[in-house]
């Protein structure tokens, strides 16, 4: 056996530290960061504001406005299988490269067409850019790195993109104080910003090229594939609750905080402030702790932990004012832990599990089940909680547990590293490794005319008499 042989049987065992290195080639060199940061920073410029735009300069009604907004999502939702199909035809950058010129489009259609017409135009636009860019970002970012390191680049992508949001915002606060003029150059500045990342994007090199495809070429799904795609299915039916987790922050908890807790509405702000610090800070040395784990035994782990938030929200909500609010504080933390946990794991486990020829289509399946979820979400969760906080919480953390033992038990596994070996496997395979290497060295010699190890002890014996 060669030394190249005995490497690849443990090159599967990810390593505890990831180096700058590494994550920059996952990242295309950084420049990928840099589309990333861009981009965020400019999503978080005009997201928060947009419905105000609406109401103060195109001059809908709130009640159309959010109409609207709900009809971009739709629409995007509707792209989602197509934006699949064409990463499955080869299209992976310019998929990442089409939905941010969409989303600048948009932003130009807000700037240049007056009235109602341009904000629907900019929610069309805008819907469809949001829902079909994580399909490309999946896509790139498979082409981009593999195995673990993969796992440790969305975790870096998702710190990277909540601190360019929350940037965003805080510039944003200071602009909309200028009124209408602010906020339209926010909406140009936004424009700005996809462009110069749709520009980025189109300069990173995909070194994973078995995945494309001639435009054009049908995609087959073979007997081979059906087993894994049926263990895909199931595994985005039972994320579906776990989609829930998203609104928590930005619904529900502000909801019982003012309504029912009466404390003061600087409490959720505080809670939302410190979820998306700990998300910058949290992710990455998560994602490389649990690395070391198979994904989908994490992935049911989140639903454990969520669960158990959910179960602390309800008891905290029986507190009043600051004391209970700051109950629900403390919460908060392990709620945070759970989505640091699945939003590291889902993704990746997907592009893991998926054919490569049927990534683009697994990955929109994917996406449909989180954007299916996060559109029930809103109306799900108040028309929980004006019947009580224990309608919300109790069939919630069920639903996430039941969705968490599905995917413990039904979930594809982990093709990069199926056998995944625990620290008592490690020392096991090195001391073979190593008695290998002497058998190896043995036979070298044997063959070039030396007497192998028992042959010598044998003459040993006859001269000497036994051993010992």
């Amino acid at each position: 056996m060669s030394p190249t042989t005995v490497s690849t049987a443990t090159a599967s065992a990810p390593p505890t530290r990831l180096t700058t290195v590494q994550l920059l080639r996952g990242l295309g060199g950084g420049r990928y960061a840099g589309a990333a940061l861009v981009s965020a920073l400019g999503g978080g410029l005009i997201r928060p504001f947009l419905l105000l735009y609406a109401v103060t300069i195109s001059g809908l009604s709130a009640d159309h406005a959010g109409l609207a907004l709900s009809v971009g999502f739709l629409a995007g939702l509707a792209a989602v299988p197509l934006a699949g199909r064409w990463v499955d035809r080869g299209a992976r950058r310019a998929l990442m490269v089409t939905t941010l010129t969409l989303r600048a489009l948009g932003l130009l259609a807000l700037l240049f067409v007056p009235g109602p017409d341009g904000f629907v135009c900019c929610c069309l636009l805008q819907g469809i850019g949001n829902q079909a860019g994580p399909i490309g970002q999946a896509a790139v970012i498979s082409g981009l790195s593999v195995g673990y390191e993969r796992d440790a680049v969305l975790a870096a992508l998702r710190s990277l993109g909540n601190g360019g949001l929350g940037a965003g915002a805080l510039l944003a606060t200071v602009a909309v104080a200028s009124g209408g003029i602010g906020m339209r150059w926010l909406a140009a500045a936004t424009a700005v910003g996809y462009l110069v990342s749709a520009a980025l994007v189109s300069t990173v090199h995909l070194t994973d090229t078995g995945a494309a495809r001639r435009p054009g070429t049908p995609v087959a799904v073979g007997s081979a594939d059906r087993p894994v795609l049926r263990r895909l299915a199931l595994m985005n039916l039972a994320n579906l609750p776990f989609a829930f987790c998203f609104d928590i922050l930005e619904v529900a908890l502000p909801v019982i905080l003012v309504t029912r807790m009466h404390a003061a509405p600087a409490w959720s702000s505080g809670i939302f402030v410190a979820n998306t610090v700990m998300v910058i800070l949290v992710q990455l040395p998560v994602v490389l702790w649990m690395s070391r784990r198979p994904r989908r035994n994490v992935f049911g782990l989140a639903g454990w932990v969520l669960a158990a938030s959910y179960l602390g929200f309800l008891l905290a909500g029986t507190g009043h004012g600051n004391t209970g609010a700051g109950t629900v504080a403390l919460v908060s933390v392990l709620y945070n832990l759970g989505e640091i946990l699945y939003t590291g794991v889902g993704t990746a486990l997907v592009i893991d599990a998926a054919p490569a020829h049927l990534r683009g289509r697994t990955l929109a399946h994917w996406q449909l089940s989180l954007g299916l979820g996060r559109a029930l979400a809103p109306l799900a969760i108040t028309a929980a909680l004006s019947v009580t906080a224990a309608a919300l919480w109790l069939p919630l953390a069920a639903a996430t547990v039941l969705g968490a033992n599905v995917i413990i038990f039904c979930a594809p596994t982990d093709t990069t590293r199926p056998n995944h070996p625990g620290p008592h496997s490690i020392r096991r395979l090195r001391r073979s490794r190593s008695a290998l290497e002497r058998a190896t060295i043995a036979h070298e010699l044997h063959r070039e005319g030396y007497l192998l190890p028992d042959q010598v002890a044998d003459q040993y014996r006859r001269r000497r008499g036994p051993l010992g």
